[in-house]
C-alpha cells in the first residue's frame, strides 16, 4: 500500500469512527418511547351523555402516551336511558377512534343491577353480554397483567370475576375503583347504581385501588382521600387540536346530529364556543389517569405547575402529594365501606392527595395544559 493509499484509509477510518460517535450520541439523546401499560376502561358513557365528564376523561384514555387502551366496556343502567332518551355512548367512541385513528373495540354491559354479589348475570340479553365477553377475551388475549378502570356502578368488573375469577386474578395487575365514600354514613352515586358489584369486588381477591367519590358530606365535599375538584371554566376547549374540539362540543351541547363524524372537521357554530368555555366543570377522574399512567402533578421551579411523565420530573420540581396508600377495607351487606391505612403491603390501596385545595390549585392549571397538548 502506498503511502497515499495509507493515509486515504485512515482519514475514511477516522471519519467512520466520528460519524458512529455522533449516530451514538444522538441515540442517546433520542428519548425512549414511554413503556404503555394495557388498560381496560370500563365506563357509564351515554350518547347523549349523562355527564359530559365522562366524554371528557375518555380523551386522555387515548391521547396519553403511558396508555394502551385495549377496550372501553359501557357500563349502562336502564332507569338512565329512560329519564331522558339515551342510549350506551357508541358514538363517542367511534369519534374517537377517527381522532386517534384507531379502532378500539367496545360492547356493553346488563343494564340492570346484579340480584346478589355472586350474581354471573348468564341469563342477561345476549347484546348486554358483549361487554363482558370483550373484558375476558382482552384478558385472555393479552400477553402481559392488564390495568381495568371503573367509572361507575363495578358491575362490569363483578360480574367478570364471578365468571373467570382465576383469569381475573391472573391477568389483573390493579382495578381503578372510582367509587364509594372516604368517610361512612353516605352510599355514594357510583355505589347505588349497584351494591352488590361494590360488595363483590371489595370483598373479592382481586388488586384494588379506591379512589371514592365522596365524603359524608356529599359528592361535591373536599378531603385528602376524595377525588373531587371543580374546574372553574372549560376554557382550554378553545386552544384545543380542532377535532378534539369538536369532539367535546358535540358531548357539552348535547348534540344528536346523525352526521356525528362530519361535526368534527366542522368549525364551532356562532356562539356555542364561547357558551361551553364559560361553563364550570366538576372533576373526578384525573387522579385515576395520572396513577395509570404514571404520570406526577408538580410545580416547576418558575411557580407553574404541570402533570408530566415520571422520567420528566426535574431536580427543581416539587412533586404535589398523589399517593396510594396501602390499606385495610371492610364493606358491609348495605355496601357501606369503612377504612383505615395499613402499615404493611395490602391488595388494596387507598387515594390520597394531601392537601385537596392545592391539589386543586395546581390541577386547574396542569390539566388544561395536559388538554391543550393532545392530539398536537
Amino acid at each position: 500500500m502506498t503511502p497515499r493509499q495509507e493515509t486515504t484509509r485512515r482519514q475514511f477510518l477516522g471519519a467512520g469512527a466520528a460519524l458512529a460517535a455522533a449516530w451514538g450520541t444522538m441515540a442517546a439523546a433520542r428519548p425512549e418511547p414511554p413503556v404503555r401499560r394495557p388498560v381496560i376502561d370500563c365506563t357509564d358513557l351515554y350518547h347523549p351523555p349523562q355527564d359530559p365528564g365522562d366524554n371528557v376523561d375518555l380523551v386522555a384514555a387515548y391521547a396519553l402516551p403511558e396508555v394502551d387502551l385495549r377496550a372501553v366496556i359501557l357500563d349502562i343502567t336502564e332507569q338512565y336511558r329512560n329519564d331522558v332518551p339515551r342510549d350506551p355512548g357508541y358514538i363517542p367512541i367511534l369519534q374517537l377512534n377517527r381522532i386517534f385513528d384507531r379502532n378500539v373495540p367496545c360492547g356493553v354491559t346488563p343494564f340492570t343491577a346484579m340480584r346478589h354479589p355472586y350474581d354471573a348475570m348468564a341469563d342477561a340479553p345476549r347484546f348486554q353480554q358483549s361487554g363482558i365477553d370483550l373484558l375476558l377475551r382482552c384478558l385472555d388475549e393479552s400477553d402481559g397483567p392488564v390495568d381495568i378502570t371503573s367509572f361507575g356502578s363495578a358491575r362490569p368488573v363483578a360480574v367478570a370475576y364471578n365468571r373467570e375469577p382465576e383469569l381475573m386474578l391472573d391477568k389483573v395487575r390493579l382495578v381503578h375503583l372510582c367509587a364509594g365514600s372516604s368517610e361512612p354514613g353516605l352510599l355514594e352515586w357510583n355505589v347505588v347504581l349497584d351494591p352488590y358489584a361494590f360488595i363483590r369486588v371489595l370483598r373479592s381477591r382481586l388488586p384494588v385501588a379506591i379512589y371514592p367519590c365522596a365524603t359524608k358530606d356529599g359528592p361535591f365535599a373536599y378531603g385528602p382521600h376524595n377525588c373531587f375538584w371543580l374546574l372553574e371554566n372549560l376554557g382550554f376547549i378553545r386552544n384545543m387540536a380542532p377535532r378534539l374540539r369538536q369532539y367535546l362540543l358535540y358531548a357539552f351541547t348535547a348534540s344528536n346530529r346523525s352526521d356525528f363524524l362530519r361535526y368534527l372537521d366542522e368549525e364551532p357554530a356562532a356562539g356555542t364556543l364561547d357558551s361551553v368555555c364559560a361553563r364550570r366543570h366538576n372533576v373526578w377522574e384525573t387522579c385515576v389517569w395520572m396513577q395509570v399512567a404514571g404520570r406526577r402533578l408538580v410545580r416547576h421551579a418558575d411557580g407553574s405547575h404541570r402533570i408530566v411523565a415520571a422520567s420528566d420530573v426535574l431536580a427543581s420540581d416539587a412533586v404535589l402529594p398523589d399517593e396510594l396508600v396501602p390499606c385495610r377495607v371492610e364493606v358491609d351487606d348495605h355496601a357501606e365501606m369503612r377504612w383505615e391505612p395499613c402499615g404493611r403491603p395490602s391488595h388494596t390501596l387507598m387515594y390520597d392527595r394531601g392537601n385537596p385545595m392545592a391539589n386543586e390549585s395546581a390541577l386547574r392549571e396542569a390539566l388544561p395544559a395536559q388538554y391543550e397538548s393532545f392530539g398536537r
